[in-house]
């Protein structure tokens, strides 16, 4: 199996989530080899992905240094994971990605029309070699050895909606759009005061989020899913482990797990040196391989 990258450039515009200015998002191929870049245009940053370059958990994943960050990077990564691709230069023009309609359905699209072409060099993994788990009362993210790459999340909220959901899915590209991409993001009206008195979701609407109440969902269009929250959970985990760079091919188990937990996972996979990088290039990794077809 060969790395990945796309055919032409792909551009386009929207909102930042949480400070609601306008942001340019654009993706261009990268050389095989060269991993995920991202690049703030308007402040000559560069940040490269991985788990040392997360400065931030608290409302979204954020990357970034002294000199400038980039948040809410998780919606865009879990198309990246489910797309496979190796090597890309993501250029933004703020400190946020756009929010879309908060899912990864539009960055599906993008890549799509983006084209993915296949590198002269072998597709590189991240395989789990020993099960690694991060603790935080009762909630929990592990990552444990197997010969694919599974996602079983489970959450439990006391609100009438969402009740205790549990879904596991079966990575592959095509599941991800299916079952996964059009997920979106979800939160309380309760808690928008509050998060817009920090300058916190000032960007949020029904447009790009799941609003709900004490009793029910604002949206008039109601859910994509019925699960829909628990489904938005393991994108949101996709993303944070794509963080590690590479697809990976293990178990992913959690409870109510969160983008902090998800951080200090990879940072103990690295720490306890818990994977091996490995080329995919015989039949030993067929399944992994099937997922990409």
């Amino acid at each position: 199996m060969l790395q990945r990258t796309i055919e032409k450039p792909m551009e386009i515009v929207g909102i930042g989530l949480h400070k609601a200015e306008p942001v340019s998002l654009r993706i261009e191929p990268a050389q095989a080899g060269s991993g995920i870049t991202f690049y703030r245009s308007d402040i000559d940053l560069t940040i490269v992905l991985e788990p040392q370059s997360v400065i931030d958990t608290k409302m979204a994943t954020v990357i970034g240094n002294k000199k400038g960050y980039i948040s809410t990077i998780e919606h865009f990564l879990s198309a990246i994971y489910a797309y496979g691709i190796d090597n890309l230069l993501v250029i933004v023009d703020g400190n946020e990605m756009p929010i879309m309609d908060g899912s990864a359905a539009s960055f599906c699209m993008m890549l799509d029309e983006a084209g993915v072409v296949h590198q002269p060099q072998a597709k590189k993994i991240i395989r789990v070699t020993k099960e690694v788990s991060v603790f935080e009362g009762e909630k929990f993210v592990s990552l444990k050895p197997s010969d694919k790459a599974v996602f079983d999340f489970t959450i439990d909220f006391d609100h009438p909606v969402i009740a205790r959901q549990r879904f596991v899915f079966d990575f592959s590209t095509q599941n991800f759009k299916d079952q996964i991409a059009r997920a979106r993001t979800f939160g309380f009206l309760k808690d928008v005061q509050y998060l817009r008195s920090k300058n916190l979701a000032l960007g949020g609407s029904l447009q790009n989020a799941i609003v709900l109440d004490d009793e029910k969902v604002l949206n008039s269009e109601g859910l994509r899913y019925k699960d829909e929250f628990v489904r938005h959970k393991i994108l949101d985990a996709m993303g944070d482990l794509m963080l590690m760079g590479h697809n990976i091919l293990g178990s992913y188990h959690s409870f109510a797990g969160s983008h902090y937990l998800n951080h200090l996972l990879t940072k103990k996979m690295v720490e306890e040196n818990a994977f091996e990088v490995v080329e995919i290039k015989n039949s030993k990794y067929k399944q992994i391989s099937r997922a990409f077809a």
